[in-house]
């Protein structure tokens, strides 16, 4: 497997040499080549996938992860869509971050070059084959999408597909190649392919992300898991802060933006909590909370520390009542993942001291937690969220895909 493995990452280092050289006009002719092909093959994707997820509900998988496993034809249609908003974005490549002359007479410019090759390894949504595999193109990058077992017929239909439509357009298919899913080890011999890949993303739960984070030869961006906090500030609307919690939990709960913990200031509870607990037990949410929250209503469960720290991905939500803002940007310090934290508030004052108070790769004021997706926020189909403080935080675009090289140019100088 070691063998097969790092002839892909060689296939795909050769592959990544001539995409450096493409224009953009080349790169976004093969993405949108690929977006249609994407359409036109949606029921041959779909019957794939419904392969995997009848597999995956023989084997007990929960609902939760099936949800994320799932594709129809809406959701192939949307993910073509993710390509062709790449194609549409300005090509990072060449773009001078910064340039000066310097005193000598040197022009010194740090301009945007493609990464070479890069490895994704992920869990769960096929999506994230067609969403990676074009974001790395358009940044100029080769991309080893090492998929999990579970998904592999549809990330093999999803390859297959964008392979064939790249290729009709005169760039290298191995721009784009599927890393087998078959034997574990696939994933080791990918992460520690260091000379053959430049860079690896994990995309999964905690355990996949530590695994490659840890074993990992290949520098890694770490994506992290999302134990999201919505707080309703003393100064709150409620009738706001009801639609913010009931969208943070309820919209889609198998993503990682999705809200796992509700804190509620002290002086606004007795009016709020009551609204709140019936509103998320109507949706069919589990709340797992403190004594104020189990004294507003039956069902309610009693929160132990397991519950501050789980990203549950389902119908549930941890929830307390705080003294202060201080006591809520505490508590979030203390089990948040990093990912997104939201305040709903009216106080200026409340808003700018929790977003410099939480230590999060996003801060929403009076939204929900939800719009943290790189698309939402205008970067086109998001490669992952990163929650490490290195060159990319938040939803990883295009230009979190480039590293840079220094251009230096001169008249014969010497030293």
């Amino acid at each position: 497997m070691k063998n097969q493995v790092h002839e892909l990452a060689r296939r795909a280092r050769t592959a990544a040499r001539s995409l450096a050289l493409a224009s953009r006009a080349q790169k976004d002719a093969a993405l949108l080549a690929t977006a249609d092909a994407l359409v036109a093959a949606t029921d041959r994707i779909v019957a794939a996938n419904t392969l995997d997820v009848e597999a995956a509900r023989a084997a007990g998988t929960p609902e939760n992860v099936i949800d994320r496993l799932l594709l129809d034809h809406d959701r192939v249609a949307a993910f073509a869509q993710g390509v062709r908003d790449v194609a549409a974005l300005p090509d990072p490549v060449g773009e001078v971050v910064r340039g000066s002359t310097l005193p000598n007479g040197l022009r010194l410019e740090q301009v945007r070059v493609p990464m070479g090759v890069i490895g994704m390894i992920y869990e769960g949504r096929p999506n994230v084959t067609a969403d990676a595999a074009a974001i790395c193109l358009k940044a100029g990058s080769a991309s080893l999408l090492r998929g999990s077992r579970s998904a592999a017929r549809s990330n093999a239909a999803i390859v297959d597909v964008m392979r064939e439509a790249i290729a009709g357009t005169g760039l290298p298919a191995d721009v784009v190649q599927a890393v087998p899913a078959d034997d574990r080890s696939s994933a080791t011999h990918l992460m520690q392919a260091r000379g053959l890949v430049d860079l690896v993303i994990p995309r999964g739960g905690e355990g996949l992300i530590r695994t490659v984070v840890e074993q990992s030869t290949v520098p890694v961006i770490e994506t992290g898991t999302g134990n999201v906090h919505v707080y309703v500030d003393a100064d709150a609307d409620l009738d706001m802060a009801l639609d913010v919690v009931l969208n943070a939990k309820t919209h889609r709960t198998s993503v990682c933006n999705a809200a796992e913990s509700l804190l509620v200031h002290r002086d606004v509870a007795e009016e709020f909590l009551p609204r709140v607990t019936k509103a998320l037990q109507a949706a069919g949410v589990t709340i797992h909370g403190d004594p104020a929250f189990r004294s507003v209503a039956p069902g309610v469960l009693d929160a132990t520390d397991e519950d501050w720290a789980t990203e549950y991905l389902s119908l549930d939500i941890a929830a307390k009542v705080v003294d202060s803002l201080e006591d809520a940007v505490e508590h979030i310090r203390t089990w948040s993942s990093g990912h997104t934290e939201a305040i709903v508030t009216r106080s200026i004052d409340a808003a700018r001291r929790f977003t410099l108070g939480v230590d999060s790769a996003a801060v929403m004021v009076n939204a929900s937690t939800r719009f943290t997706d790189g698309g939402e926020f205008g970067f086109g189909a998001e490669i992952g969220i990163s929650t490490q403080k290195l060159h990319a935080r938040g939803p990883m675009g295009l230009p979190e895909m480039t590293t840079t090289t220094y251009v230096v140019t001169g008249d014969g100088h010497v030293r």
